[in-house]
């Protein structure tokens, strides 16, 4: 497989059949990609690998806390809260692909908010890693964990795996936290699914379409 091909296959798989992953795959998976470019060789990057029990548990705990309806201060803003056009119209519209994927009106609010928390039982995956960063580090750091994370999904891609960044856990930094022991000094950047795809899950249907490159692209010659 080449670099490019990987790219070409990866995206967010939104359901996971329940193959254990091998320990050694997902260590390898995460060792490999510490290769990624960061500035001043900080590897700002902090990761704990979940699977079995541990991960039984985290989920069990953040269902309950669903289910009481109890939230908590987020990490930090996932999106601007002044998120402008083009950007708030490809967000509005991957949502509406996916929901229409699934066959969930936008007018059944109960039903969307039901298949969102799937999104923290991880969509079913085996196995979910969580990035956490010195609180001292700042927005070049942030990229640097993007550039990281990037890698541990090419990588998975290459194994035949499939995975999902997921930033909505920093919606719960505290319950993390405490599940993994993220240090104080530490903020939860993100979690990840990982697993083998199920490709009957009417989510994984979904394909999302990237901007043209005369939107964003400017050559000078």
């Amino acid at each position: 497989m080449t670099v490019s091909e990987a790219i070409a296959a990866r995206r967010s798989v939104r359901g996971f059949l329940p193959t254990p992953i091998d320990p050694e795959v997902l260590r390898g998976l995460v060792t490999k990609a510490a290769r990624a470019a960061t500035g001043g060789n900080l590897q700002p990057w902090h990761v704990d690998l979940l699977t079995g029990a541990p991960l039984v548990a985290l989920k069990e705990t953040i269902a309950a806390k669903l289910w009481r309806g109890e939230s908590e201060e987020p990490a930090y803003a996932i999106y601007p809260t002044d998120l402008v056009a083009p950007y708030r119209d490809r967000r509005f519209a991957v949502g509406e692909a996916l929901y229409g994927e699934l066959g969930i009106p936008r007018a059944d609010k109960a039903a969307r908010r039901l298949w969102f928390a799937r999104n923290f039982q991880f969509f079913g995956a085996p196995a979910a890693l969580f990035c956490s960063v010195d609180r001292r580090m700042g927005p070049p750091q942030w990229s640097d964990l993007g550039m990281y994370l990037q890698n541990v999904m090419l990588l998975a891609v290459e194994a035949g795996l499939a995975t999902c960044a997921q930033e909505c856990w920093a919606m719960y930094p505290e319950t993390v936290g405490a599940a993994i022991g993220i240090p104080a000094e530490r903020m939860l950047f993100c979690g990840m699914a990982i697993g083998v795809e199920d490709p009957a899950d009417p989510a994984n249907a979904l394909r999302t379409e990237r901007a043209d490159v005369t939107e964003w692209l400017t050559i000078r010659n």
